[in-house]
């Protein structure tokens, strides 16, 4: 029987949001999974400060009664909970189908602990194609030339005004794709995360949440 993965993914978001306490700040990702999240968070009615990564999740949280701040004088955040496209047996993650990528990556790294929270489909023996970038319109045809791989996607610009694209090769190895992309003019952000920055990944399996610590 196929697994019901939005029945996974409130699983997965409720073991998540119970290590959230009163007097937190907390930094809240973008997609279907953290739309999961936001009710349940709400319901605790805890006293907690959160910052968005995308103007759906403020809008959402917003909605729900959460206090929303803009992330621009919030230096550090207790928690960041997250979703993923891919997770690795190492703990790499691809993230930012939705295009929010470059608002996660710092959120994440602004957090003492980053949870990432994912439905049994989300787990990969090996990170593959596609990997999303953001790019700045500046140059895009000379960063194109520098990144063959790459494929403009047909989609409006990022929050920040960036060209959403995506890395459409081989991914042999991720530590050597994400130096790559980091060193390339033109990207602004790509959607490789390395295992440094994630804490927890919670794998939601039918009724069971499995807890894996990655650093």
């Amino acid at each position: 029987m196929a697994a019901d993965l939005k029945a996974e993914k409130r699983v997965a978001a409720t073991t998540a949001a119970a290590l959230v306490e009163n007097g937190m700040v907390v930094g809240l990702g973008t997609g279907s999974t953290v739309a999961e999240l936001v009710p349940v968070l709400a319901a605790r009615r805890l006293d907690i400060t959160c910052a968005a990564t995308s103007p759906a999740t403020e809008a959402q949280a917003t909605a729900h009664g959460l206090v929303v701040r803009p992330f621009t004088d919030i230096d550090r955040l207790d928690l960041a909970i997250d979703g993923a496209d891919q997770v690795d047996p190492a703990g790499w993650l691809v993230k930012g189908g939705g295009g929010a990528h470059t608002r996660e990556r710092i959120v994440a790294a602004a957090a003492d602990r980053f949870v990432v929270i994912v439905s049994s489909d989300k787990p990969v023996d090996r990170i593959h194609a596609p990997v999303p970038l953001e790019l700045l319109a500046f140059g895009l045809a000379a960063t194109l030339r520098e990144l063959p791989a790459a494929e403009i996607r047909q989609a409006p610009l990022t929050p920040d005004g960036g060209v959403l694209a995506d890395y459409l090769g081989e991914v042999d190895d991720p530590a050597a794709l994400a130096a790559m992309l980091d060193a390339a003019p033109g990207v602004v952000a790509h959607g490789l995360f390395p295992p440094a920055l994630v804490a927890t990944v919670l794998i939601a399996r039918g009724d069971e949440v499995e807890m894996r610590e990655i650093t």
